[in-house]
Order: structure tokens, then C-alpha cells, then sequence
């Protein structure tokens, strides 16, 4: 059987404009690449926060502001 005009499936084209235009889902896509970039600046942060050098400075910095 061949594709005729006359038949009811739509046609490629058709299908991939409206695949296109169908955003379902497109928020939790969203929404997970939000959780993956915090997730990865938390792992950033947590690396900095254990340097030696980041303790120090943030220890001076608390005597420092409780002894005002």
C-alpha cells in the first residue's frame, strides 16, 4: 500500500512541527538541570570551605566580629 493523499496519517513534516511545537515535559527538564548546576556549585563550595587557608580567613573573620 502507498501513501496517497487521500490517506489520514500525517504527513512527515506535519508530525515533526507539531513534535516541535509539543513542550510537555520541558519544565522538569528544566527544573533538573536547575538541581544538577546547584548540586555542582554546593560540591564547589563544600571543596573551598575545607582549604586551610578559607578556615583560617573565616575564623579571623568570626573573632573579629564577636570581639567588637
Amino acid at each position: 500500500m502507498t501513501d496517497t493523499p487521500t490517506t489520514h496519517r500525517p504527513r512527515l513534516g506535519a508530525r515533526l512541527r507539531h513534535g516541535l511545537r509539543d513542550d510537555r515535559g520541558s519544565a522538569t527538564a528544566e527544573y533538573a538541570v536547575v538541581i544538577l548546576a546547584a548540586v555542582a556549585f554546593a560540591g564547589v563550595l563544600v571543596t573551598v570551605m575545607r582549604s586551610g587557608e578559607v578556615q583560617s580567613i573565616l575564623t579571623e573573620l568570626v573573632r573579629g566580629a564577636l570581639s567588637l
